[in-house]
């Protein structure tokens, strides 16, 4: 067996939704035609998630009624498991890309498990599990400085010129455009107000929000903002890479607390687009592109 190959592992928080399914499929997809030459495989963070599609690999009625579903999904591995394996078959060198919008909880944990890999010491190196794992960043970017001097503020602006066709259409329904993040109940990052204000400034024309379910800028902020600037009509996006239980629930759903509503109460009409930031292709090229520069700047070629 030869023991050094290279491979590629898009590393995904997951959805359980098969409509919000695509959005990540549509990188991965990006991402192999991007590296045709390399094995390129998907893993799930989420054990929950994992443990969904596991589920249904024994339901034969869900597979009927959802025959897009590749049945790879249902058997989904976290990173972890997928690097073993991978390990087994030889790859000694792995790109990993992470599908996180922010370097919050979730990338955080995944560098950890990288780190702790790549640590592994053994008495000769034809027994070390890998030579070298490289991690790409996410979405908005990361903290610290980049290799050539650059910072997130480059993958801010990145993003707001990939989310030009949400302030198109938002035009033409003649709204704001708001966007729900995840965010994070740990720490804050301030990414999301720098994205905003990043938006306003490169589309002045159109009034922009950027709100979180979790942590700042609250659903509160976003409220109290568009009262202040008598905004009557909304387009509501998730900022995320699926439109999946957030985006279906909190921010589009029927029940009280959700975004459509508290904003419907306060007297303004909702546009919800239930599409997450996946599913763009001006999104995924930037997860492709941050993939590159990650394998350039550990001096690899793929």
């Amino acid at each position: 067996m030869h023991l050094n190959k290279k491979g590629v592992v898009v590393a995904a928080f997951g959805t359980s939704y098969p409509t919000a399914l695509g959005a990540i499929l549509n990188i991965y997809s990006k991402v192999k035609s991007a590296f045709p030459k390399v094995d390129v495989r998907l893993a799930f963070t989420s054990s929950i998630i994992r443990g969904i599609w596991h589920k249904r690999a024994n339901d034969r009625l869900f597979k009927k009624e959802h025959p897009e579903i590749p049945e790879g999904i249902y058997h989904i591995k976290s990173p972890l498991a997928l690097l073993a394996d991978m390990s087994d078959e030889g790859y000694r060198t792995i790109a990993v890309q992470p599908l996180q919008v922010t370097d919050g909880e979730e990338y955080q944990d995944l560098v950890n498990v990288v780190d702790a890999l790549v640590s592994i010491r053994t008495l000769q190196l034809k027994n070390k599990p890998f030579r070298c794992i490289v991690l790409g960043r996410p979405l908005l970017g990361r903290a610290g400085v980049y290799k050539g001097d650059g910072t997130y503020h480059e993958d801010l602006k990145a993003v707001a010129v990939a989310l030009k066709p949400d302030v198109e259409f938002a035009v033409k329904k003649h709204a704001a455009l708001v966007y729900m993040g995840h965010g994070n109940e740990h720490r804050s990052t301030g990414l999301y107000y720098e994205l905003q204000e990043e938006l306003r400034s490169m589309y002045p024309k159109v009034k922009i929000f950027v709100g979180t379910v979790e942590g700042h800028p609250t659903l509160d902020n976003v409220v109290s903002a568009l009262k202040s600037q008598h905004v009557r009509k909304v387009v509501l996006k998730p900022l995320m890479v699926v439109a999946g239980d957030h985006a279906n629930n909190d921010m589009a759903g029927n029940d009280k607390d959700s975004w459509k509503m508290v904003m419907k109460r306060a007297g303004i009409r909702v546009i919800p687009v239930i599409k997450g930031l996946g599913s763009m292709g001006s999104i995924a090229n930037i997860y492709v592109q941050h993939l590159k520069d990650a394998i350039k700047w550990a001096g690899l070629s793929f």
